[in-house]
């Protein structure tokens, strides 16, 4: 299946330390990301999405920066092709402001379905965190 890659900014009215804690912590995404997120014995993630499990392993990190999650099937090790989700927190110099960016390869969804499903995301993190 053909992936795609979606890009989307988001305003955030909270300081990078407390929106990074949401985005790169099992109980952090639990709340707003996923139905359940647990980390495993080999340090992967496990998504839990409408009762259906979904691996990925914590790709790459900087503290209040960066988080980057690359899904995977334990039953084929070997695809090269994985979806991934990354999450940016880039701030305006001029103006103070935060920023979400949200990076999502996947298949599955077209552009209009993705916009959808990650307002209704952030939304939830933004009334979470109050931003």
């Amino acid at each position: 299946m053909v992936k795609n890659k979606f890009v989307a900014d988001y305003q955030i009215n909270a300081s990078k330390k407390i929106v990074f804690h949401y985005l790169s912590t099992a109980s952090g995404l639990e709340e707003w990301f996923a139905d359940e997120v647990k980390i495993n014995e080999d340090k992967n993630y496990v998504f839990n999405f409408d009762s259906e499990d979904h691996f990925a392993r914590l790709a790459s990190q900087r503290s209040n920066s960066h988080v980057k999650f690359e899904f995977y099937d334990p039953k084929n090790p070997d695809e090269t092709d994985n979806a991934f989700i990354e999450f940016k927190l880039e701030e305006n110099e001029l103006t103070q402001t935060l920023f979400l960016k949200v990076i999502d390869y996947s298949d599955g969804y077209d552009d209009d379905e993705l916009v959808a499903i990650w307002e209704g995301l952030v939304g939830r993190l933004k009334d979470i965190i109050g931003g």
